[in-house]
């Protein structure tokens, strides 16, 4: 069983793994544990500036027939959403970072569960847009956010490092 919550600081070594897996596979990023602890914790000390939802997997619990301890609750994704203000609509938008599932639990439709969630989470939040980046060789990825009523943007991302 799988149940979408918001993250919390008890979460943050799990969030770490599981960016250190998202970054490790882009181009432009490199894990670094203590940076991503850093800017989870912002995120988390900040509910204003974004939120963390965290996919939360749950044994089947047999256990729970026989009078055993539950198991504790694995995290095998998460996703952040940043708000920000769009001059051009007028309203809040949201920007979706970081979007990961654990690689042993891909292709079982946790990914669409979480992303979901969030865009549920956006829509409560007042946003009126959502926003997210994918490296352009990643065709999984894209044809993944297709299937969920993403289309491509006519804008060109361009970054400078300060």
């Amino acid at each position: 069983m799988l149940r979408v919550d918001r993250a919390t600081h008890q979460d943050v070594p799990v969030l770490c793994e599981l960016l250190a897996q998202l970054f490790s596979q882009e181009l432009e990023f490199q894990p670094d544990r203590e940076a991503q602890r850093r800017g989870l914790l912002q995120i988390l000390d900040n509910p204003g500036c974004g939120l963390i939802l965290v996919l939360r997997l749950q044994r089947a619990e047999e256990s729970e027939q026989l009078e055993q301890p539950k198991q504790p609750e694995q995290v095998i994704g998460m996703v952040n959403l940043l708000f920000t203000i769009s001059t051009a609509l007028g309203e809040r938008v949201a920007l979706l970072e970081d979007m990961i599932i654990d690689r042993h639990h891909r292709q079982q439709g946790a990914g669409a569960q979480l992303l979901e969630a969030a865009i549920s989470q956006a829509q409560q939040a007042g946003c009126r847009r959502i926003t997210l980046l994918t490296d352009e060789d990643n065709l999984k990825a894209q044809q993944f956010y297709g299937r969920q009523g993403f289309t491509v943007s006519t804008m060109k991302p361009m970054r400078r490092m300060l």
